[in-house]
Formats: C-alpha cells, sequence, structure tokens
C-alpha cells in the first residue's frame, strides 16, 4: 500500500486523509492573528496549518504584470504581504506546536528553502515552481517528503520535476497534488476527476488535492476529492471570509474547517471494509427477515410435496427457498398442520 509519513504521522492511500489549512497570507502581516489560526486550524481538528514564505523582490521581477484584477504589478502586490521574516516563522513553528499539529510554509526561494527546512517535516512546491529547476533540486537535497502541486502543468511537466527530484534521493517521498491554478476555481474547473488520472499515472505515489473553489455549504468537495483518490487535502484558510485581500474570499473559515473534520469523522465510519462480507450487525435480521419454506395447508405424513401446498415465510431458521426445486416431489416424514415451518428432519431421516 502506498503510504508517507510526515512527522510522527502515517499516511496510507484510502487512509485517513491528511488536512491541511492553507493561512498562506491571509494573516496580514499582524503575528497575533497568524497565531489566532493555528489555534483555530488545531481546535477544528486538522493535521497541519500552511503559510507562504516570500519576498517580493525574489518573486517577481520589477515590472512582472499581474493576471488577476490588480492594479499593481506582481511585485507591488506581493510587496504587501511579505513582512514576516525567519524569526517569525520560527515562532509560528513554536505555536503550531505547542498546539499538537504540524508547521508548514511554501517556500518562494532558495533562502527561505534553507531556514524552513528544520522547522517543517515537509516541503510544499507550488504549482508554479514545478519547472524551477535549482529550486526542486535545493529542496531535494533537504532530504524530506515533498508535497508537489501540479496546478496549469501537463503530465510530463510532472514526470519530469519527480525525476529531477529523484535524481537527487531517489528515496524521497513525493505526493502530487491535483490543484487548478485558478482563484477561485469555477465548479464546472475543478475536474476533480484528474485525481484518478494522477492515480492511474503515478500509481506509487500518494495523491493530494489542493482546492480552490469557493467553500460550498457541506463543504462537500473536499471529501469528494477524497473519494476520488486523494489523501492528503488542503484548502485555504482565513478567520474571516468577507476581509478584502488577497485570498480570503475563496478561503474556508473556522466553521468550515470544522464542517471538513466532522465529514470525514462521519465518512472514515461509514466507508469501513473492502471486501463484502456479512457483518455481525446483520445477522439477526438474516436469520429472521429472510424466509423458510412453509405449509400452506394441513399435509399428512406420505404425501408429496406439490408447490400448491407450500409457500413462503419469514423467519428464516427452517429450509431456505433456495432449495425450493429440491422439495418439491418429497415424502413427508410426519403429520404438518397448516403454518408450519419446514425442517430437513421432515424429509430425511437421521
Amino acid at each position: 500500500m502506498n503510504q508517507i509519513k510526515i512527522g510522527d504521522t502515517l499516511i496510507k492511500d484510502r487512509g485517513k486523509p491528511f488536512i491541511v489549512a492553507e493561512a498562506g497570507v491571509n494573516y496580514e502581516n499582524d503575528m497575533d492573528i497568524a497565531k489566532k489560526m493555528v489555534k483555530e486550524v488545531a481546535q477544528a481538528g486538522a493535521d497541519a496549518i500552511k503559510f507562504q514564505t516570500y519576498k517580493a523582490e525574489t518573486l517577481a521581477a520589477r515590472d512582472s504584470p499581474a493576471y488577476w484584477e490588480t492594479d499593481k504589478t506582481q511585485r507591488d502586490f506581493f510587496k504587501l504581504f511579505d513582512t514576516f521574516g525567519e524569526e517569525e516563522y520560527i515562532e509560528l513553528a513554536k505555536e503550531a506546536e505547542r498546539q499538537g499539529i504540524y508547521f508548514m510554509s511554501t517556500p518562494f526561494d532558495l533562502k527561505s528553502v534553507d531556514f524552513l527546512e528544520p522547522l517543517m517535516p515537509v516541503f510544499k512546491i507550488a504549482s508554479a515552481d514545478i519547472t524551477n529547476l535549482p529550486f526542486l533540486r535545493n529542496i531535494a537535497q533537504k532530504n524530506k517528503p515533498i508535497f508537489l502541486s501540479t496546478g496549469a502543468s501537463t503530465i510530463g511537466e510532472i514526470e519530469y520535476a519527480i525525476s529531477e527530484i529523484k535524481k537527487i534521493n531517489e528515496e524521497i517521498p513525493i505526493a502530487p497534488f491535483h490543484c487548478i491554478l485558478s482563484y477561485p476555481t469555477k465548479r464546472e474547473d475543478a475536474n476533480l476527476r484528474m485525481i484518478k488520472h494522477l492515480k492511474k499515472v503515478f500509481p506509487k505515489h500518494i495523491i493530494g488535492y489542493s482546492d480552490h473553489t469557493l467553500p460550498d455549504k457541506g463543504m462537500v468537495t473536499l471529501v469528494a476529492a477524497y473519494l476520488m483518490g486523494a489523501t492528503i487535502l488542503e484548502k485555504h484558510f482565513t478567520l474571516d471570509k468577507s476581509l478584502p485581500g488577497n485570498d480570503h474570499y475563496h478561503a474556508m473559515d473556522p466553521k468550515d474547517l470544522k464542517l471538513v473534520v466532522d465529514n470525514f469523522d462521519l465518512l472514515l465510519k461509514s466507508l469501513g471494509k473492502y471486501e463484502k462480507e456479512i457483518i455481525e450487525a446483520e445477522l439477526p435480521a438474516r436469520k429472521n427477515a429472510r424466509r423458510s419454506l412453509v405449509t400452506s395447508c394441513s399435509i399428512s405424513k406420505g404425501k408429496v410435496i406439490t408447490p400448491e401446498n407450500i409457500t413462503t415465510k419469514r423467519p428464516g431458521k427452517g429450509i431456505s427457498p433456495i432449495y425450493y426445486d429440491l422439495i418439491i416431489g418429497k415424502k413427508l416424514l410426519k403429520d404438518l398442520s397448516e403454518d408450519e415451518i419446514l425442517y430437513w428432519e421432515y424429509f430425511f431421516e437421521k
């Protein structure tokens, strides 16, 4: 069975999902808000909280055009959310440890990779960096599991990224994530069936899903992704979905996250065993709701059983109707009154 170990947690294919709340930069450069997010994620029952670590100058060229609704360049836009540095992320990692969840942050430059490495049990590589060869090689040298987002990528690009990482260390566990690089992702663009395709193409890997759709009322999109085959599930997280800014509008809030966790508690209890078999809870119904062959009138000893003098009724403790053809034409060894259940000893001597 495919599996990947994150810290002390063993993630198994078709096992308990590993849930990551993507705080990103929704803490608005405020440590108190960031710590509150960590606490809320832990209280909701998720496994990890993930931030994003970048500096605008190392992320985007000076005149890089934005491809979303803003009058700023990419560098100017990202400059609004890049005030946290190494000390702040160390503090957040300690807070996550105190709250009993894993700390993660997606690095976007080599310096961030280096100082984040001792703080995290796993690296997350953003979709946009799947072709960033020197970056992939640097992360691979850290010898930690990798969550690899695949938004806007071809299968060939995913295979290339995995192969380059494996050249550095063949033993590094890599989990490709289905992801649509569009914010928010329209429902008709989510294409959750692509998860099944990733499982087919990468059968030796645990598959994940990073969700950018607007939170639905029942938070069932992540459940559907799990049923498609994604065992690691990630979605943006905020304390307030009504806030303006970067990623609040398509993020889940604490109430949504708690619903996600509750959904999976219910789902995992319901999924149960893989192979079809009779379970103990069904045994009373099997015995009492199934039918037996029963006399439909009085029948004297020595008479032959015909379709006219038997029927089928509950309970199923006598001769099963499966043996109807075998009983027709058999002679009774005793007198029976109407509405008596038939047993084998009525026809065959011991």
